[in-house]
């Protein structure tokens, strides 16, 4: 048989039943159309993820200070990591679990029907620390180097902490009350991108905070280049503490692209699993609805042998229905996948990724399940000997 009359013959069978060989087609459209989403969304979602990681995460050390006998690192010392390549930003801070819950008030009027005082996370910092959590100052000022010289008793607020305390306006120097010390607030810094507790807690200059155990820098907070802050990492403690770097613990950002790597992965297990599953269902559809093709044309294959045609003949003319049905739906799920990943893409504004072998490949995939379904169902119209199918 020639094969332009096969291919006729076969389109002849798919067209004579189009609402059928429609429903069949839905199968497999479905499962290609959850595989090219699902690997196109996995790569794009892991490709934006990255370029936040890079933004927000990718750029922030911290170097942790134990407690030790003698103080590692002292309030000076966070010059020496600002000088470093590829820094663009870094502040010290003390924090001890006696100044996680002070009482702190607004007024020193002790009203027993109202309740005036909040606990409240006191914490000391250098002057750097605005730039160093990527914040801003909502009101006011943060105090400089001139206020931790002079030992002035000035405090600056996270911007919660300043609601908390009914504070909002700075024009006549309102105080703040820590136990029954008086302090003059100069500023609520607010906008956090980074150590976003902060905002929730009063902020004292580091010579202030040697009156509630904050004289020992705890923290380093480091912000760097991207791309830097793997050297960063190493070069950090030892320009902190000379010759006792292995003391220092560092918290570096993992790798962006095992990040991405990560995300792919675990997206692609989840959604591979339904497209798959799809896919034999699609697979079933196909097997099921050529088998009863050929229960109803028995007559017809009785017929074409009795005139002639060969076993290999029927096996491959209902071969290539199948096939043909799984490759319309591999083309047209392969279509609709592309279309929902650069919607998907579009409702989120992402930059769509999408792989040139997975349009190529996914109609292919649809014919192999065509082909691998139409196998039993072929393979019994071959075996019908023409006096039974025509009887």
């Amino acid at each position: 048989m020639h094969p332009r009359d096969l291919l006729n013959e076969a389109m002849a069978g798919l067209l004579a039943r189009p609402a059928r060989s429609a429903l069949t087609t839905l199968g497999t459209v479905l499962g290609i159309t959850t595989l090219v989403v699902t690997l196109g969304v996995a790569a794009t979602a892991g490709n934006q993820i990255v370029g936040r990681f890079d933004e927000l995460t990718a750029t922030s050390v911290t170097v942790e200070v134990p407690e030790n006998p003698f103080p590692l690192v002292d309030w000076a010392d966070v010059s020496q990591v600002t000088r470093l390549r590829g820094v663009v930003s870094a502040a010290a801070l003390a924090e001890s679990e006696q100044s996680a819950n002070l009482s702190v008030r607004s007024n020193d009027i002790v009203d027993p029907t109202r309740i005036t005082d909040q606990t409240l996370t006191v914490v000391a910092s250098s002057p750097s620390l605005p730039a160093a959590v990527k914040g801003r100052m909502v009101e006011g000022r943060y105090f400089d180097a001139g206020h931790v010289a002079r030992g002035d008793k000035v405090v600056v607020l996270g911007q919660h902490a300043a609601k908390m305390l009914g504070i909002t306006r700075l024009e006549r120097a309102p105080a703040v009350f820590i136990g029954t010390q008086a302090y003059t607030v100069i500023g609520v810094l607010g906008d956090l991108k980074r150590e976003k507790s902060l905002a929730s807690a009063v902020l004292l200059p580091p010579a202030i905070g040697k009156r509630y155990g904050l004289s020992i820098v705890t923290r380093v907070l480091v912000n760097t280049g991207l791309g830097a802050a793997e050297l960063i990492a190493e070069q950090a403690p030892a320009a902190l503490s000379p010759g006792n770097e292995a003391l220092l613990q560092v918290i570096s950002p993992p790798s962006p692209t095992r990040a991405r790597d990560a995300v792919e992965g675990d997206v692609n297990a989840l959604f591979l699993i339904l497209g798959l599953v799809s896919l034999v269902v699609g697979a079933v559809g196909i097997a099921n609805v050529t088998l009863v093709t050929v229960m109803e044309r028995i007559a017809e294959i009785g017929l074409r042998r009795a005139l002639g045609a060969a076993r290999r003949h029927v096996a491959a003319q209902f071969l290539l229905e199948s096939t043909l049905t799984g490759l319309t739906g591999g083309i047209i799920g392969a279509s609709v996948g592309i279309v929902v990943i650069v919607a998907v893409c579009a409702a989120k504004q992402w930059t769509p990724v999408l792989d040139v072998r997975l349009a190529v490949m996914a109609p292919a995939a649809g014919a192999v399940v065509g082909l691998l379904a139409g196998l039993y169902p072929a393979l019994r119209a071959a075996r019908m000997e023409p006096v039974d199918a025509l009887r």
